[in-house]
């Protein structure tokens, strides 16, 4: 996938995937009556909206605080460590719901084991290059440019799976992964004739392009450590996170930067901080509330929508003018993921119908 979220929306896909059923999301199958299809349609279509809400609105915050020149705080990793507090606080809080009963019943109790963190570590240095290039990534590059700077994720999911796991990719898939990258590097040739080239924020963005990839790939391993649980993960990776940021933020001097911050005390601006710390929570359940209601290649397709109108409300927003080969790049993106996406959803629709493939095959095989 191409556009991994800024937060825990691939751990969430992961634990969606394999692991068990979510108690916050809506019950699968059940012998009753499915509900009529006008009433369907427009729950989807209500959880659709949520989902590009929550997601574009996201963004926009982080990139107010994080470049914002009215705010001008220069401590993006104090940004990200905010957040990654604020989601284990949540986790925590979510938690306390298994004491209320219905819908919160099955929610587990969290409790942090120093063993269960240890195990989970590795993931943890992992998820913090992932939010940190991604927030640095955005730090650097327009709103408009963001989701081609890092729109790498799909190649690297290629190389990995070939590198680490001896998984080989089809020809067309490998022709989509083509037309991403070459629309990766018209954008990056029409953002340099524009004079709005930031080589920082391309070197974050290839990053967390990479980061997003391994993220997947450790999350797989790290879920049995956990139960499964996709709450309990969550915890213990934000928590490992908070530890892990403070002697980043003390090399960087963030702490001095917050000690002259003129704005520390300002109710608003911790408002602000607030609010996009509850959207970077809230992004994951409603990335599963979608792939529950649809599917994860219903999902796919609608990420891809999603990046398209973010960046025409962000040329909208900023007033900004962008030559044909710009929009062409974005396109070149944005139909490189929309046809892997159809490519992989073809090929897995094959494997699962071929009796012969064994289930550890299948296994193997998604979108």
């Amino acid at each position: 996938m191409s556009r991994a979220q800024l937060t825990r929306t691939g751990i969430l896909r992961m634990a969606l995937g394999g692991g068990g059923a979510d108690p916050l999301l809506p019950a699968e199958g059940g012998g009753g009556r499915r509900a009529p299809f006008l009433l369907r349609a427009l729950r989807i279509a209500v959880v659709v909206c949520l989902y590009w809400f929550t997601s574009i609105a996201m963004v926009f915050l982080n990139k107010y605080l994080l470049d914002s020149p009215s705010l001008r705080l220069d401590a993006p990793l104090f940004v990200t460590f905010f957040q990654c507090a604020l989601t284990a606080a949540l986790c925590l809080g979510v938690s306390l719901g298994a004491a209320c009963g219905p819908p919160c019943a099955g929610l587990p109790t969290l409790r942090l084991d120093p063993k269960v963190s240890r195990s989970v570590l590795p993931l943890s240095a992992v998820f913090i290059g992932m939010v940190t290039s991604n927030n640095l990534c955005l730090k650097h590059v327009g709103v408009a440019f963001y989701n081609v700077g890092r729109s790498l994720t799909t190649v690297f999911n290629v190389l990995l799976s070939y590198l680490l796991l001896k998984q080989t990719t089809s020809l067309y898939a490998l022709l989509a992964c083509g037309v991403i990258i070459g629309g990766f590097w018209l954008g990056v040739d029409q953002e340099g004739a524009e004079g709005t080239l930031s080589w920082t924020g391309i070197f974050f963005g290839i990053l967390a392009s990479l980061c997003v990839s391994l993220n997947a790939i450790y999350t797989k391993k790290v879920l049995p450590v956990v139960d499964g649980s996709i709450w309990r993960l969550t915890f213990y990776n934000n928590v490992n996170a908070c530890v892990l940021f403070f002697p980043l933020m003390m090399l960087l001097g963030e702490f001095r930067t917050l000690y002259h911050f003129d704005k520390l005390g300002s109710p608003s601006f911790w408002g602000m901080m607030t609010l996009g710390g509850v959207f970077g929570f809230a992004i994951g359940y409603v990335t599963g509330l979608q792939i529950k209601f649809t599917s994860p290649l219903t999902h796919n397709v609608s990420g891809t929508a999603k990046a398209c109108a973010q960046t025409v409300l962000a040329v909208i927003y900023f007033e900004e003018t962008k030559s044909f080969l710009w929009w062409t790049s974005n396109l070149m993106v944005l139909g490189g993921s929309f046809a892997y996406t159809w490519v992989k959803g073809l090929e897995m629709r094959k494997v699962q119908e071929d009796p012969n493939v064994k289930s550890s095959e299948r296994n193997e095989t998604g979108v």
